[in-house]
C-alpha cells in the first residue's frame, strides 16, 4: 500500500474518535485491527508483563493472536525467555522487535521463540512498553510481515497505541472520572501542542514562554495523571476529555 498521500497524524485523531465512540471491548478490538491493518499489522496484543508466580496467560488483558501461537507461546513459558518482553522491562520507549538484543549461541530459547513466531506471520514487529508509577508493568505488541515503520508512522503509531491501551483498561477496569480541573489552563495547552506534534521548544514559541517551563508544565500534568510518559499524559488527557485533538 503506497502512503504517499496518508495523513497519519490523522488517522492518529480520528482513530482516537472512534475509539471514544466505542463501548465494548469487542468493538475496541475490531477498530483497532481495522486501524493498525493500515500500518500493516495482523496481530497484536495487551498484556501485562508476569511476575515470577503468574502465568503469562493470567495477565493477557485482550490479544488477535493466532490460536495456535498462543497456546504455544504459553505452554512453553516463552515470556520467560522473549528478548521483546524483556527490553520491555528495562525501557520506556516504543522499539522495533529487531531491536531487542539477543545471542542466538547463548541464548537458544531467545532465538526460538523470535524464529517460531514467524511461522505464524510474526516476523517484525513494534512494541509499547507501559510503566506505571506503581510499579505495574505491561506492553503492547504487534507484528506482521510488511510493516510500515518510519520516523513519519511511529509518533502515530505510540499515540494510537497508548490510547487503545488506555481505552481498553478502562473498558475492562474502570477507572474514576477525573474533574475538568484536574490540570492547569498551561498544563492543557502544552498537552495539546504535543498531542500535534509540537517539542517543547516549539510550544514555548507559540506560546511565549521558555521551553523549560513547557517541559515543568508537561511534567506536572504526568504528575497529576499518573503518566509514566509525555504520550501516555496525552492519551489520558484525552480520555478524560481535559484536551482536545
Amino acid at each position: 500500500m503506497s502512503h504517499s498521500s496518508f495523513d497519519y497524524a490523522t488517522e492518529a485523531f480520528d482513530f482516537i474518535g472512534r475509539l471514544e465512540a466505542l463501548s465494548s471491548v469487542p468493538d475496541v478490538m475490531d477498530e483497532m485491527a481495522k486501524s493498525f491493518a493500515l500500518f500493516g499489522f495482523e496481530n497484536f496484543i495487551i498484556t501485562g508483563l508476569p511476575n515470577l508466580k503468574e502465568r503469562f496467560d493470567q495477565v493477557v488483558l485482550l490479544k488477535k493472536w493466532p490460536l495456535g501461537w498462543f497456546d504455544i507461546y504459553a505452554k512453553e513459558d516463552y515470556v520467560r525467555v522473549d528478548p521483546v518482553i524483556r527490553l520491555c522491562r528495562n525501557t520506556v520507549q516504543p522499539f522495533e522487535w529487531s531491536e531487542a538484543p539477543f545471542d542466538r549461541d547463548r541464548e537458544p530459547r531467545a532465538a526460538e521463540v523470535m524464529d517460531r513466531a514467524t511461522d505464524f506471520r510474526m516476523r517484525d514487529g513494534f512494541c509499547l512498553p507501559i510503566h506505571g508509577i506503581n510499579g505495574y508493568e505491561a506492553c503492547f505488541s504487534m507484528s506482521g510481515v510488511d510493516l510500515d515503520l518510519s520516523s513519519r508512522t511511529k509518533p502515530a503509531l505510540h499515540l494510537m497505541a497508548m490510547y487503545a491501551f488506555e481505552r481498553a483498561r478502562q473498558l475492562l477496569n474502570p477507572l474514576p472520572c477525573r474533574g475538568a480541573g484536574l490540570l492547569t489552563p498551561r498544563e492543557r495547552e502544552a498537552l495539546m501542542w504535543a498531542a500535534a506534534g509540537k517539542s517543547a521548544a516549539d510550544t514555548g514559541d507559540i506560546l511565549g514562554i521558555t521551553e523549560r517551563t513547557v517541559t515543568a508544565h508537561i511534567v506536572s500534568a504526568c504528575q497529576k495523571l499518573e503518566a509514566t510518559n509525555k504520550t501516555q499524559a496525552v492519551a489520558r488527557a484525552m480520555q478524560y476529555k481535559l484536551i482536545q485533538a
